[in-house]
C-alpha cells in the first residue's frame, strides 16, 4: 500500500510476487515486486510519485518513461540495476501514473518535466546519475543533461535519439494522419479515446506502437479505428500488465499525456542554443521500431548526423525489436544498460 501526502491511498503491490516472462532464452523467472519502494516528493506544489530500489549509497540510475508508459515500464530494469549494485529511481512524470496532475494540464511543457527531474534528484540527495530515457523520456533526458551537466554521468535512450533543434517542425516531417499529428489537434484524441474505456485505449496503443509500420489513419478514420477488436496483445505483454497500466491511467487520465509530448512537439530541440552533449551516450533501437520509418529519422541515426549533437554516442540495434524494448526483451535491455553504466561507472559521483 502507498499513501500520498494528500491522503489518497493507492494499492500497488502488497507483498505479492508477479511472475514475469523473460523473452531472452524463453526463461521464466519470479521477481518480488514488493522490493520496490514507493514515495511521493513534493515539487512545485505537486506530489510526484517515485519508485526506487537499491542502496541510497550506491551510484544512481534514473529511468524516464514515455507514453503510454509509467514507472512500471522499467520494472525489469530497476531490479536488474539494483541487483548489480546501483540505485534505481523511476518517477511518474507529472500527470502520469500516481503523480499529481498540474492544475492546468494544457499549459504543461517539456521544461516542466526537465525541472521536475532535477528537483527529484535534489530531493533524493542524488548529486549525479545515469539517465535512461524511453520514447519521449529521451526528449527529457538530453536537454536535462544540457541544462544540468553536473548531474548526469551518461545517457541511454531507447526508441528515440537526440532530437535536434526544429526536430518536428523542419527535420522530421510527420505524415498526415500519423498519430502524433492527429493527437496534436485539441479535442480530437479526447473524442477518439472517449468512445472506449481506458483499458481498451491502452490496449490499442500498445498494439499499434508494437508494429513496424507507421500508424496512419485515413481522412475519415480515427487512430483507435486502426486496431481490430480481435487483434491480440503482443506476446510479451500480459493481461496483468494491461490491468496495471489501465488502472493508473484511469486515475491520471490522458490530459497531461496528450499535452506532453504531443501538443508541445513544436518546441522540441529549442531548450538550448547550439546543443552538444559531450558525455557518453548510447541509443538502443529495435530493428522493427516504427520510429525508424518516420521520414528522415532512420537516416539521421544511421548516417551519423546525430553525432553532430552527441559525438560520443554508440548506436545499438536489437533484432526483431519493437518500440517497447524494455518489456519485449528485458534481459537484453538489462545487459545493454548494465554494460553502459559499468563501463562509465567512474563518471558517477555518489
Amino acid at each position: 500500500m502507498v499513501e500520498s501526502k494528500n491522503g489518497d491511498i493507492f494499492y500497488i503491490y502488497t507483498g505479492t510476487h508477479i511472475k514475469l516472462q523473460a523473452s531472452v532464452n524463453t526463461c521464466t523467472y519470479t521477481m518480488a515486486m514488493d522490493q520496490i519502494a514507493h514515495r511521493f516528493i513534493q515539487v512545485s506544489g505537486l506530489n510526484l510519485h517515485v519508485a526506487e530500489i537499491g542502496s541510497e549509497s550506491s551510484p544512481a540510475v534514473i529511468f524516464l518513461h514515455g507514453f503510454p508508459e509509467i514507472w512500471y515500464t522499467w520494472r525489469h530494469q530497476m531490479i536488474a540495476v539494483a541487483d548489480a549494485g546501483f540505485r534505481a529511481i523511476a518517477p511518474d512524470f507529472r500527470g502520469y501514473g500516481l503523480s499529481d496532475s498540474p492544475a492546468e494540464p494544457e499549459k504543461a511543457t517539456f521544461t516542466d518535466l526537465i525541472n521536475d527531474t532535477a528537483s527529484i534528484l535534489d530531493s533524493l540527495a542524488v548529486s549525479k546519475a545515469f539517465v535512461i530515457g524511453k520514447d519521449f523520456g529521451a526528449i527529457v533526458a538530453y536537454p536535462f543533461a544540457l541544462q544540468h551537466p553536473h548531474k548526469v554521468a551518461g545517457i541511454v535512450t531507447l526508441g528515440l535519439p537526440f532530437m535536434p533543434p526544429g526536430a518536428f517542425t523542419h527535420q522530421f516531417v510527420l505524415p498526415e494522419g500519423f498519430y502524433p499529428r492527429r493527437w496534436q489537434e485539441p479535442g480530437r484524441a479526447e473524442a477518439d479515446f472517449g468512445r472506449f474505456d481506458v483499458k481498451s485505449v491502452v490496449r490499442n496503443i500498445y498494439i499499434l506502437f508494437s508494429q513496424s509500420e507507421l500508424q496512419i489513419a485515413n481522412e475519415n478514420q480515427e487512430i483507435m479505428d486502426l486496431v481490430k477488436p480481435s487483434t491480440p496483445l503482443p506476446s510479451w505483454f500480459t493481461e496483468e500488465d494491461l490491468e496495471t497500466y489501465a488502472g493508473l491511467y484511469e486515475k491520471s487520465g490522458f490530459r497531461t499525456a496528450l499535452q506532453v509530448p504531443y501538443r508541445t512537439m513544436d518546441m522540441v530541440g529549442s531548450e538550448v542554443e547550439d546543443p552538444k552533449v559531450e558525455i557518453p551516450t548510447t541509443v538502443i533501437m529495435g530493428e522493427e521500431d516504427y520510429v525508424l520509418k518516420i521520414p528522415g529519422m532512420g537516416d539521421y541515426i544511421r548516417n551519423g548526423e546525430v553525432k553532430k549533437y552527441v559525438p560520443n554516442q554508440e548506436t545499438i540495434y536489437v533484432p526483431r525489436g519493437s518500440h517497447f524494448l524494455p518489456e519485449q526483451f528485458p534481459e537484453k535491455v538489462n545487459q545493454l544498460i548494465l554494460n553502459f553504466i559499468h563501463r562509465n561507472k567512474h563518471l558517477a559521483v555518489v
